[in-house]
């Protein structure tokens, strides 16, 4: 069963709108697959009660209405009357596990307790809701009034309930007590439906969903993404994978549809999953480590039973300080491009400066990179950018002091500008005109970011450069003046070569070679 739309739900911050929490139910029920759903607390809200009449309308249309259960409350007749207006016909009673709860929450003794619950379920039977009943603070109560607890339990065997659930409610069991408590109740009630439910304040729900199946619970409770109080309830997504490939159990769950499933109610939620979550996380089937990438190339070294298509994603080969050529082999590969063998050293090694300046490079990038290299490797550098600083000041005009190298010989200039590319233009050509030298006319400025960019993405600024005939020149940086200011330091080197010899470069200044470049 999962309760994301109920337990989930109590995360904090986390209010579903009624149009998502019926989307949501739908995707678990027809996508996941998942047995029940559990959609909503009883009495909270006309929110609440709108959201789970969408659901119950759909499920009573498809044929699901036994697989919707709602949370409700010993408290004739409002719970099962709310639950009936709602449109659902399975209530999850929620009884009192644990003696210490009992006594200082509802302060009855047990046999009022008892006789309450017996009530509330002849009450729900008469209106046509079966009913399942939750201990609450079932571990406490197996820790500390075991007594209680299983009088409670054989008292529920005698009534009409489908399911009797046990809550790990402050998440505090290890899996030895929970091996060793299911043993003892299954032994003591041996026909009797039990379900898990696992809350994860110690990081232990995924280990203690797992003793619990293989020592005889029929039924467990998961979230999606582990959403949940505090520190949340047992991920959907871990415990699928671990039930499928650490027990001999089968279950109907749809694993490919998880990561789909887990990124709606990540938007939905607006609690981000972090990267390193198990399944579902951004990193987890990301190879950063380039003698990882190298080892997958040479027979799968680095893989396990838990690969990536099983939940409808792709292994990834991450590009940084510590790619090596095997991962942007891997990434060239899902690209369809391929280069020759002292290109991709080029490649492997601007990727590595730039993963020291811990910029975070993706197979989107990949392409300009490709290109920032194939055009330097074309392109003599008689002419570079030695030094500069840069000032950008509010209420002051951009101002920079440029040190330019032209064939060994260092220039200096100082400029104010417009802004910050405008500033360099200006140190710049003081030093050219210092030289007798003229500069091409800018005649376009184009600014891009790959596909899917953020604000650390890499900036790809294209000039075009009018020199009695049209051609661009494009720089590769995170910082858009940066690119731009390289752009340009290509362009000097390309007026120079053509200068210098203008008829052995008029062909490539002027064909082919430059226009593939710029495109």
């Amino acid at each position: 069963m999962d309760t994301t739309l109920r337990d989930g739900e109590q995360t904090s911050g986390v209010s579903f709108l009624p149009s998502e929490k019926l989307q949501i139910a739908k995707l678990l029920l027809e996508e996941l697959r998942v047995d029940r759903i559990e959609v909503a607390s009883a009495r909270v809200s006309e929110g609440e009660l709108e959201g789970v009449q969408k659901i119950t309308q759909w499920a009573k249309d498809k044929g699901y209405l036994q697989r919707v259960e709602v949370l409700g409350f010993v408290d004739m007749p409002a719970s099962v009357n709310w639950i009936e207006k709602a449109g659902a016909k399975v209530m999850n009673l929620l009884t009192k596990g644990s003696l210490n709860h009992l006594v200082h929450q509802l302060k009855k003794t047990p046999e009022e307790h008892f006789s309450d619950i017996a009530k509330n379920i002849a009450f729900a039977q008469e209106k046509g809701i079966s009913v399942n009943v939750y201990l609450e603070d079932w571990s406490n109560g197996m820790r500390n009034s075991r007594d209680y607890t299983l009088s409670l339990i054989e008292f529920l065997t005698q009534l009409p309930v489908k399911r009797i659930m046990l809550p790990d409610t402050l998440g505090l069991l290890s899996p030895d007590e929970v091996k060793d408590f299911f043993d003892l109740i299954i032994e003591k009630f041996p026909n009797t439906h039990f379900d898990f439910h696992a809350h994860n304040d110690y990081d232990l729900s995924v280990a203690n969903v797992m003793e619990a199946v293989l020592h005889g619970a029929s039924g467990i409770h998961t979230t999606v993404n582990g959403l949940g109080e505090r520190a949340g309830n047992a991920p959907l997504e871990s415990v699928i994978a671990v039930i499928e490939d650490f027990t001999d159990l089968q279950i109907g769950v749809n694993e490919q549809k998880i990561f789909r499933v887990s990124k709606l109610v990540e938007q939905f939620s607006g609690q981000h999953i972090p990267a390193n979550k198990p399944v579902v996380g951004e990193n987890v089937f990301t190879q950063t480590a380039g003698i990882h990438a190298d080892g997958d190339n040479k027979k799968n070294l680095y893989f396990n039973d838990l690969l990536p298509e099983r939940f409808g994603r792709q292994r990834k080969y991450a590009l940084g300080k510590t790619s090596g050529k095997a991962n942007i082999l891997k990434n060239l590969e899902e690209l369809g491009i391929s280069l020759e063998k002292d290109e991709l050293a080029k490649v492997t090694q601007r990727i590595i400066e730039l993963g020291d300046k811990k910029e975070r490079v993706t197979t989107e990038d990949l392409p300009y990179i490709i290109s920032d290299v194939l055009q330097n490797n074309s392109i003599s550098k008689d002419i570079y950018i030695e030094g500069y600083h840069m000032t950008h000041s509010k209420g002051l005009k951009p101002s920079i002091q440029l040190r330019m190298n032209i064939h060994g010989k260092s220039y200096d200039a100082n400029a104010t500008g417009d802004g910050q590319y405008d500033s360099f233009m200006r140190a710049l050509k003081k030093i050219y005109k210092s030289l007798k030298k003229e500069l091409p006319k800018l005649t376009d400025y184009h600014v891009s970011i790959p596909p899917g960019g953020k604000t650390d993405a890499f900036v790809e600024t294209v000039v075009t450069w009018d020199y009695g005939k049209i051609f661009k020149t494009k720089g590769l940086d995170p910082d858009q003046t940066v690119a731009a200011m390289m752009a340009t330091e290509k362009m000097l080197n390309i007026v120079e070569s053509f200068n210098q010899n203008p008829k052995k470069e008029e062909s490539k200044f002027y064909g082919n070679e430059y226009r593939a470049i710029a495109g």
